[in-house]
């Protein structure tokens, strides 16, 4: 391929980039790195073609491009190649390409093998499941992974259940004096067995209903109830915002996950530490 030939294909590549027509655009930057693999500039061609295929969701073909990028970038300098081998290479579960791709943008990583089950802190993550949308808490497993502690509302969602998110925040939120980022999902990368429940409680204090959300936090298991629940538009909910507790006492609707058998002996168990005041019925399974 003649030089000229190369600058009307990077050409086109870009075109398509800024159409957003990221399969065109990666197939193009295909055909360049085919001829030119090493030139000076192969590393950001690279990138990109990995690029695409991560916005088209083509995992394998974003780590198979990706490889080669981060071959071609300097490590331990935050290199963003770095970041997205990374989360397709975790996506693909070879642990071990995933965990040089972390070292190489520059985090240091507990020693170990296979998957990464370190303490990253919370975040939040912006689910989308079939057009709905909702913000939950994290805990972080590693850069890209976070086991969701929240009860989400969103039908077909669960609690415990373990997600990848991308790299760059899109909002923030504070809690208790600290910003943490807000991370759209990417895909649910291993289900949670634990069911959705619904019930509605009563309860006599703000105290009361906070007992019993830390009674299922004790086993492991979620609660979240209606009144803590908040709604905010997409523009909104891409910017920072503080969380408040909107907890209120009264009866209420409150998300559970846990086996029905076990949520039973809890509510009843709650319910008796203050028989006034305290009472739940209508316990039903959601999903």
């Amino acid at each position: 391929m003649k030089k000229s030939e190369a600058r009307q294909l990077l050409e086109e590549a870009r075109t398509a980039w800024d159409a957003e027509d990221w399969l065109r655009s990666a197939e193009l930057h295909e055909q360049l790195l085919a001829h030119f693999p090493d030139e000076k500039a192969s590393g950001v061609w690279w990138y990109d073609a990995a690029l695409a295929h991560k916005f088209l969701r083509n995992w394998s073909k974003a780590y198979e491009l990706g490889r080669e990028a981060a071959a071609r970038a300097p490590r331990g300098e935050g290199d963003p190649a770095y970041w997205n081998l990374g989360i397709a290479a975790t996506i693909q579960r070879d642990w071990t390409v995933a965990r040089d791709a972390w070292t190489g943008f520059g985090i240091e990583l507990p020693d170990g093998e296979g998957p990464i089950e370190a303490e990253f802190g919370p975040a939040c993550v912006r689910l989308d499941t079939d057009g709905s949308r909702e913000v939950v808490w994290i805990q972080r497993l590693c850069p890209t992974r976070g086991r969701v502690v929240n009860v989400p509302v969103t039908g077909g969602r669960r609690y415990g259940e373990i997600v990848v998110h991308d790299g760059e925040p899109k909002g923030h939120r504070i809690f208790g004096g600290v910003e943490v980022p807000v991370f759209d999902e990417l895909l649910l990368f291993e289900p949670s067995e634990l069911p959705t429940l619904e019930v509605t409680v009563a309860a006599a204090d703000v105290a009361d209903l906070k007992a019993l959300l830390t009674l299922f936090t004790d086993h492991a298991l979620g609660a979240e109830p209606a009144s803590a629940v908040r709604t905010l538009c997409a523009c909104c909910s891409e910017g920072t915002h503080e969380q408040q507790d909107t907890m209120t006492s009264g009866a209420q609707q409150v998300s559970l996950a846990a086996p029905e058998d076990e949520a039973r002996r809890l509510l009843d168990r709650w319910a008796a530490e203050t028989p006034i005041g305290r009472s739940w019925s209508g316990l039903v399974s959601v999903g």
